[in-house]
């Protein structure tokens, strides 16, 4: 089956981006590649963070979801609340300062610098979970 290699991340500013969330992460700072800012995950799956171009269009922020183990999950809300970061349990950011508990497992959403949505869970949803949101 095939898997993700890599995607890109349309950022303001490439490696501020990326490093915001190799913090979170405890991952490796971010390495130049090109025009990107290449933060590797644990999976083998590269983010690569690019500069938006001046003239071109403007960039929608979007959605990230990280899939981490219970200890991660801890580190990360700490490194979160550390920094006084805006959080919430729901991707529509109506639960502010707080987790799900969605499918037995817990979630997090927490906006990078240009806005995208990232989120930290613990569990992959259910279909059940899926079909019922």
């Amino acid at each position: 089956m095939p898997s993700l290699d890599h995607t890109i991340v349309h950022s303001t500013d490439r490696f501020a981006s990326a490093r915001f969330l190799a913090d979170l992460l405890d991952a490796p700072e971010p390495k130049a590649f090109g025009p990107f800012a290449a933060l590797k995950l644990d999976n083998g799956v590269a983010l690569d963070y690019a500069e938006h171009v001046a003239g071109g269009k403007e960039f929608v922020p979007t959605h990230y979801a990280f899939l981490v183990t219970e200890d991660e999950f801890d580190h990360i809300l700490g490194r979160i609340k550390d920094r006084d970061l805006p959080y919430w349990a729901d991707p529509r950011h109506t639960k502010p300062q707080e987790i799900n508990t969605r499918d037995g497992g817990r979630g997090v959403y927490v906006n990078d610098p240009d806005g995208h949505n990232m989120e930290f869970l613990t569990r992959t949803y259910s279909d059940e979970l899926l079909s019922s949101m």
